[in-house]
């Protein structure tokens, strides 16, 4: 039964577990640690390392999305395997505490073992979203998530950037023995807050097929979904639009530090804005749920994508710290929206006795973007010496996406999937 109150806060609360590596991790101490302690080439070297190894995980998760979402729906099992990738994630998030300086090739093979986690188990969480809340209750649920996220992953942020900032008061060496213990923490955050999503969501019901039939039949889901897509013209034409401007919004997430460090600014102050950023996205997720049902969720995305237009353009011009903490709060304004009603307006777009696979297509393309949007920073960056013209080159990919995303018509969608049920009856 959708809207139990129970399954909807222990969903939503594995927003809260895993966004810790999504802040902590991700945005701000690898980036950082790996040019300062884990590599020690130049700066436009250590972003075409950086983006050259995001793009690798990005890849390895792009290609196995599908069939992830393909198995979990023929075999019922959406909550094994979310429980295997994310404490996958978890265990190799902990293991990076162990890693010596100079030994920057394990580094990127663990983290891009600990990313392949955190996205697979993310394709699985996404694709419970339609059997926890209704379709009235599924933008809140959804922003409810990543506000949650913003402020779990923000408060752990925030003791572990108190620890590296002041390391004594904790008992620490050094920042280095901080950045450590904080990989080990956010490992055992994740781990422990996924906890009540293992307990109280249920797994959807669904064929029970042994796994190995699961994966042989989901193989041949995936061919029976790319031709459905052939016939859901709505929710395809979404997908290219959702693939071209989350490119320029993950690669802002990503790769932002890493910009920082290379015009010149100092790790604390890029710690500084990544504070700002998760802790202005947490009421903004909230708030533009609300935004969203006033004005429409595809126009509410619009105007993120247009947000984000103008972020990748003053970015493009930044050169005091002032100019990254003003640009990080803008980012909070948007960055929870537009994840968090994307989610949610693709439920509206797919059938949903299919949401684990259409879901696996959903973060397939979101991940074969990020192949795209790092890989371009860090080349442009190799070639040019200058980081900046990268930044500004994210331009291209808001524009094509809002283009697309503007020519999406959900009444169109509704009735596209009740013919395609009706034919695959």
């Amino acid at each position: 039964m959708q809207d139990s109150k129970k399954e909807i806060i222990a969903w939503a609360f594995y927003d809260w577990a895993n966004s810790a590596f999504a802040t902590t991790v991700m945005a701000a101490f690898f980036p950082i640690f790996f040019s300062q302690y884990w590599s020690a080439g130049s700066s436009a070297e250590t972003t075409f390392f950086l983006g050259l190894g995001n793009s690798i995980e990005s890849l390895v998760v792009a290609a196995l999305a599908p069939v992830l979402g393909a198995i979990a729906d023929r075999g019922s099992y959406r909550k094994r395997l979310l429980i295997f990738f994310a404490f996958l994630g978890a265990l190799m998030t902990a293991t990076l505490s162990f890693i010596s300086v100079g030994m920057w090739p394990v580094a990127m093979m663990v983290y891009i073992i600990a990313n392949v986690g955190f996205a697979g188990a993310n394709t699985l969480y996404d694709s419970l979203l339609p059997s926890v809340a209704s379709e009235k209750r599924v933008d809140f649920v959804s922003s409810l998530g990543y506000g949650l996220g913003y402020i779990g992953g923000g408060l752990l942020f925030l003791l572990n950037v108190l620890m590296y900032i002041s390391p004594s008061t904790f008992g620490l060496a050094d920042g280095v023995v901080a950045v450590k213990v904080s990989y080990l923490m956010v490992g055992i955050w994740w781990a422990v807050f996924s906890i009540p999503l293992i307990i109280f969501v249920k797994e959807p019901q669904g064929e029970r097929l042994s796994l190995s039939a699961a994966v042989r039949d989901g193989f041949s889901q995936i061919r029976r979904t790319l031709g459905a897509l052939g016939r859901l013209r709505n929710t395809g034409l979404f997908l290219v639009a959702y693939w071209c401007y989350i490119d320029g919004v993950d690669t802002i997430i990503r790769m932002a530090t890493d910009y920082g460090t290379a015009i010149g600014f100092s790790s604390e102050s890029m710690i500084v804005a990544l504070l700002i950023t998760q802790f202005v996205a947490f009421p903004s997720a909230i708030l533009y749920n609300m935004f969203g049902h006033k004005i429409g969720i595809r126009k509410a995305l619009l105007v993120a994508v247009g947000g984000y237009s103008v972020i990748a353009v003053l970015g493009f011009f930044m050169t005091k710290e002032i100019h990254f903490y003003l640009l990080a709060c803008c980012i909070g304004l948007f960055q929870g929206g537009i994840q968090a009603l994307s989610r949610s307006y693709y439920s509206r777009l797919i059938p949903t006795e299919h949401s684990s696979e259409f879901y696996g297509f959903f973060n397939m393309l979101g991940k074969f973007a990020a192949i795209i949007g790092p890989l371009l920073i860090g080349v442009v960056s190799l070639i040019t010496g200058e980081q900046r013209y990268g930044i500004l080159s994210l331009i291209i990919l808001f524009i094509v996406g809002g283009v697309l995303l503007a020519k999406v018509d959900e009444k169109d969608a509704g009735a596209e999937i009740e013919a395609y049920r009706s034919s695959a009856r």
